[in-house]
Order: C-alpha cells, then structure tokens, then sequence
C-alpha cells in the first residue's frame, strides 16, 4: 500500500528533494535552478512510501497572489503506473481542504501533458492553450474549492 505525509524532518525533505532530482533534473533534464526555487520553504510538502517504505513520490502546495498552486508532483520511474500518483493527488487535496484559509480559493497547476488526464480525475479543468515550461509542454489546469 503507497502512504504519503506531510515531510517533517531534514531527513525527509532531503529523500523528496533525491527524487525531484532523479525525475526533474536528470530523466527530463530540467535546469537544476529551474527545480529549486525561492518557495521551498514556504511550501507544504509531501512524501509517497511504497509498500517496503521506500520513498517514491512528492508534491508540494503553496499559497499565491493567484489562489492555492500545485507542484512539484513526482514519481520515481520504478513506481509508476502503481497508483502513486493518485494518492499523492487525494493527500495533497485533503491537506488543502482541511486549511481554514483555503476556503473559496482557485486551486491551480501547470501540468505536463502526460499528466492532465489524472488530475481531470480530480476535478480539475484545463485553461488556455497548451505552453512549454523548462522545455516540457504543459496545460495550466484550474478547479475552486
């Protein structure tokens, strides 16, 4: 079964930041200062565990001028196709839901095309047209609490 939490310690913000790394920087060659940016601190993370408690999985949400961002979600390649994703996806949800300063907010995301059809799942809906992003094509994606 895939778990996710929130990350607590140096420890496991360092495993989600191993495995940015691994799918981002190395498999789609993102700029390593492209991946890290100015928010990492102010941001909600999260880590997935796989049945053995291996971490395979991250996301992170944050606060904006705009409403509440989604980011930042990542699955090693050895645990796709598994679910992961879609755990990540209800845990971060709920996380947000469960902030008294999300009510009424947008909730919104850039995501990669190969991963729209899972958040549409969740109710989210694509905005606009599709754009690149670090040499990756995207559909901004919008849904209101």
């Amino acid at each position: 079964m895939i778990t996710v939490k929130t990350v607590e310690s140096p420890e496991e913000l360092k495993q989600i930041f191993s495995i940015r790394e691994e799918v981002f920087v190395k498999e789609q060659k993102v700029a390593p200062e492209e991946e890290y940016d100015q928010f990492e601190e102010t941001s909600f993370h999260f880590i997935a565990k796989d049945e053995e408690d291996n971490p395979c999985g991250t996301a992170r949400w944050r606060f904006t001028d705009k409403g509440i961002k989604l980011e930042r979600f990542a699955v090693l390649k050895s645990a796709r196709g598994k679910g992961v994703g879609q755990v990540l996806v209800k845990a971060v949800l709920d996380n947000i839901r469960a902030h008294p300063e999300s009510k009424g907010k947008k909730m919104y995301m850039h995501a990669q095309l190969q991963a729209v059809s899972l958040y549409s799942r969740f109710g989210f809906e694509k905005v606009g047209e599709q754009f690149e992003e670090c040499n990756i094509m995207h559909y901004q994606m919008e849904m209101n609490l």
